[in-house]
């Protein structure tokens, strides 16, 4: 699934459902990610302060790739990938 974050408030429940998907806990994941369960929870709800680090370390360990890109310029159609 592709997502656009527009607003870091987004990434807390895009790395919530995706860890709901893969069928992780919030307990199993902090486990990874050697981080405590309510420090987890904390970053679902406030991913704010989350460093660029471990954002990256999260992604990876729920399969999710990051990409950078340029925005479409305004008024200007996309191509659909099929």
């Amino acid at each position: 699934m592709r997502h656009v974050l527009t607003h870091a408030a987004q990434l807390g429940q895009i790395l919530k459902s995706r860890r709901r998907a893969v069928k992780l806990s919030q307990r199993a994941l902090a486990a990874k990610l050697a981080i405590s369960q309510n420090r987890l929870s904390e970053i679902e709800a406030d991913p704010g302060a989350l460093t660029v680090g471990r954002f990256v370390e999260l992604a990876n360990i729920l399969g999710l790739e990051l990409v950078i890109q340029d925005r479409p310029a305004p008024g200007r159609a996309q191509k659909t990938e099929w």
